[in-house]
């Protein structure tokens, strides 16, 4: 008998949200960050978990628990079963990664039935970008109803990205920010992604600078009051907590932390002046995806990387 709907949702907070508003069919949430860390193209095999693991209880610390995460992608072994497959995602860099794999591991699953794409970003009337747990009840409904249908080519350009992004050279994926699809954030999110590499004349990465300028421009009461800044001006990244709290930690050596304040220190003012590149001083050993941070740098000039001659660390 053939199943209706599987709804792939990007964390716990839009599946409850979506139960809530009784939408149907099967709920298969997406508990990973896949825009950090080392991947693997083939998505549902032993060493790809143990990866993950690794580097998530490694990195951060925190549980990555194998059999719940196989439990959710199990729900695709028999994908054929349903009628259509609806992609919940948001417009940031943190989603995107993870969309892309989702598209990937469903042709590994040798998905034949249609797949949907519900994403949300900029909503009329409102300012500022919305995730989809913040879109009113009204509003995801007409997300929903208006919901796209992937062609051949944006599949073939989902699984291309994640091959890329798997791979050695991310370069290759500068084509993909000019093709045209249905994925109406992707470009700006792989633009923003070869931008989290040390810049040629400061070794920070945009987010790391933009991170400075917030200590510049605003009172800074404490590296928890930056976190919310942070979150908040980030732009298309979609990082969460933890991650931003990783990023304040290794900037360290850019500010001064009192009891009450955070300032910029001279190695601060020196950076977001370019008059420096701080690279080495940085810990840039870090992988997104099958590439090590500390092999390129990222030259705004040209807007591609460059691979260092030398290792960084």
């Amino acid at each position: 008998m053939t199943k209706q709907t599987l709804n792939i949702t990007n964390g716990s907070s839009l599946t409850e949200y979506l139960e809530k508003e009784k939408y149907e069919g099967e709920m298969l949430t997406w508990h990973e960050m896949l825009c950090e860390g080392p991947t693997e193209i083939e998505i549902d095999t032993t060493s790809f978990f143990e990866t993950r693991k690794a580097f998530l209880e490694s990195v951060y610390d925190a549980e990555y628990d194998i059999l719940k995460i196989q439990s959710e992608i199990q729900k695709t072994n028999n994908i054929n079963e349903y009628k259509e497959v609806i992609l919940w995602f948001e417009y940031d860099l943190f989603c995107h990664i993870n969309l892309i794999a989702a598209i990937s591991l469903l042709k590994q699953k040798d998905i034949r039935v249609p797949m949907f794409l519900v994403c949300s970003g900029r909503v009329k009337g409102e300012k500022g970008l919305k995730g989809l747990p913040e879109l009113s009840p009204k509003q995801l409904k007409e997300h929903y109803q208006n919901r796209i249908e992937l062609t051949i080519d944006d599949i073939a350009t989902a699984q291309k990205a994640w091959s890329i992004y798997c791979e050695g050279d991310h370069n290759l994926l500068k084509p993909l920010i000019t093709r045209v699809s249905n994925f109406k954030y992707l470009s700006i999110c792989l633009k923003a992604h070869l931008k989290r590499f040390p810049d040629t004349r400061s070794g920070l990465s945009t987010l790391e600078y933009n991170i400075l300028i917030l200590i510049k421009e605003h009172t800074i009461k404490s590296r928890h009051h930056l976190v919310g800044y942070v979150l908040h001006y980030q732009g298309y990244y979609g990082f969460g907590d933890m991650q931003i709290v990783r990023l304040i930690n290794e900037l360290e050596i850019f500010y001064t932390e009192t009891e009450d304040t955070l300032t910029l220190n001279r190695d601060g003012h020196l950076a977001l002046e370019h008059q420096k590149n701080f690279r080495k001083e940085l810990n840039c050993n870090f992988v997104f995806g099958g590439v090590n941070k500390r092999e390129f740098q990222f030259d705004k000039k040209t807007n591609q990387l460059i691979k260092n001659t030398v290792d960084a660390n």
